[in-house]
């Protein structure tokens, strides 16, 4: 049974929710509703941006800040007054004839306290730092050619561009350029984390993400997401508390689940092993790693804990059958190195009633997907391999296209990328916000499998929430490939020495989430 994401990410969190332009809106008009005045919601997070932004920008930088029609360009000149007042050089752009009222209000504000305002940008860049507050939340229609050169305009200057909201040009909650979009160096978002920020598409327009918080009550948040599926951030905290740690002093092996990894062939012996070292930095209690007879030796001296099945083989290495019952274990993982000679292992072990993870050539096998399994499933598919897993969904749009493959295949899945998306059958999904493309690499993926299906034979043991093992495997594996990237570099980031450090990462993210730390 899947159980729910609670968990993982409460609904009032705010660092872990994601919202659409829908949803932010709703939320928007419930504290409208209630008494609190548009112009001073405007004045307090205007007035916590420029707090950031004087944080961020010396005295004696020149400023240009893009302001647009609408509330995100009233909160921009609400921003240039305070910066303004404080002594900053800035000049306000506003390209547009027609404006809404306090936007306008605002503007003539501006114009008495003598900022200077220009209709057009120059021929050549006049300012060292751009506060972007064209457009916020909820463009979803293209950009006129003007305002397209404009940003263009903006991207071929040497300057540093801080986004407010969302970079304008970008889909709120698809994350697409419209056709093009701010290269903003650093985005402040406002309120709560706008789904298209973390869409892999958004990743060369956002810059460095930081969340403006202006304190929304958790009412306001239920009202505006109650009727959809949750949507969540992963953050430390939550994928934590999701691990089996700490364990209980007095527990035993088999209390700690028993996994069985059906991997690897004589062309790929390496998969095995990287798996096997995954499943092994995971803590998982009992491991059997069924292989060709052909590799048994080599995975011994690899994972000498280990139980060592060998499998009769075919005449190409790869595994031909499974030589015992699939019972007494807790979970199976299945596919790294199989190659795609070995559907029959693979359909033996889809229609077991035992929860599995199928990646890699377990994935290509089964493809194209069809129909649905008794048990819980795990798949995690790259780009490669959800396309002939899943032809018939367009990848452009990832998380609807997440959402719609889990339904079809009552599965979770997990679909790898810059921003891995993690969706269950209900339409719930978790976006992982941060890894390097130093994972880019063959045997990440053998990696990850490993390490999921080790903490999830301990969740199926222990009576733990899977999902929130799914989300928590794929955030330490991501964290773990940051932490190598940023000791040698994204080039020399490679899978064994992934499996080398899982466990002095996860112990790091521990001691930097005790109490007291912030």
């Amino acid at each position: 049974m899947i159980k729910n994401m609670t968990k993982t990410g409460s609904p009032f969190d705010p660092e872990s929710i994601l919202v659409t332009a829908a949803q932010m809106r709703c939320i928007e008009q419930e504290l409208f509703a209630q008494g609190l005045p548009v112009a001073a919601l405007m004045e307090k997070v205007a007035g916590k941006i420029a707090h950031r932004l004087i944080e961020l920008i010396p005295q004696g930088q020149k400023i240009g800040l893009l302001v647009g029609p609408g509330h995100n360009g009233a909160d921009t000149l609400v921003v240039a007054r305070e910066l303004w007042q404080k002594g900053y050089g800035t000049t306000i752009y506003h390209p547009f004839q027609h404006a809404k009222p306090l936007t306008l209000a605002h503007k003539n504000y501006a114009h008495y306290l003598g900022i200077p305002f220009c209709e057009n940008l120059p021929e050549s860049n006049p300012c060292d730092v751009w506060i972007d507050g064209l457009f916020g939340l909820g463009l979803e229609r293209e950009l006129s050619p003007e305002l397209a050169d404009l940003i263009h305009t903006i991207n071929t200057w040497h300057s540093t561009v801080i986004s407010i909201d969302l970079p304008s040009g970008l889909h709120t909650d698809t994350g697409q350029p419209q056709p093009i979009a701010i290269r903003a160096h650093r985005t402040l978002c406002l309120g709560l984390w706008k789904l298209g920020l973390w869409q892999d598409v958004a990743q060369d327009y956002v810059g460095i993400l930081e969340r403006v918080d202006f304190d929304i009550p958790a009412q306001a948040i239920t009202q505006g997401i109650h009727t959809s599926p949750p949507m969540t951030r992963l953050t430390s905290r939550a994928m934590l508390r999701a691990l089996p740690i700490p364990r209980p002093p007095v527990i035993h092996k088999y209390q700690c689940g028993h996994l069985l990894l059906v991997c690897g062939s004589q062309t790929y012996p390496g998969a095995a092993v990287l798996a096997a070292l995954g499943a092994r930095a995971s803590g998982v209690g009992m491991l059997t790693i069924a292989v060709p007879e052909s590799l048994k030796n080599t995975i011994t001296l690899a994972v000498p804990e280990a139980v060592i099945l060998p499998c009769p083989e075919t005449d190409a290495g790869t595994i031909a059958a499974l030589p015992v019952a699939l019972t007494g274990y807790d979970f199976i993982a299945i596919g790294p190195g199989l190659t795609r000679s070995a559907q029959g292992i693979v359909q033996t072990v889809f229609s077991t009633n035992l929860p599995i993870l199928c990646d890699a050539d377990a994935l290509n096998i089964l493809a194209p997907w069809s129909g649905q399994r008794p048990g819980f499933t795990v798949l995690t598919p790259h780009e490669g391999e959800w396309q002939r897993l899943f032809p018939q969904l367009d990848l452009t749009q990832r998380v609807q296209a997440a959402q719609q493959a889990a339904q079809i295949a009552h599965a979770v899945v997990v679909l790898k990328g810059a921003r891995t998306i993690i969706a269950l059958p209900d339409g719930a999904l978790a976006v992982n916000p941060a890894s390097t493309p130093g994972l880019a690499r063959g045997g990440s993926g053998d990696v990850l499998t490993g390490l999921l299906g080790g903490l999830l034979a301990q969740g199926v043991k222990q009576n733990r929430d899977l999902t929130a093992l799914v989300q928590a495997g794929v955030w330490w594996h991501a964290q773990t490939g940051l932490w190598l990237a940023k000791q040698y570099g994204e080039l020399s980031v490679h899978p064994q020495q992934l499996t080398n450090d899982l466990a002095t990462v996860l112990g790091q993210l521990i001691q930097a989430v005790a109490p007291g730390k912030k």
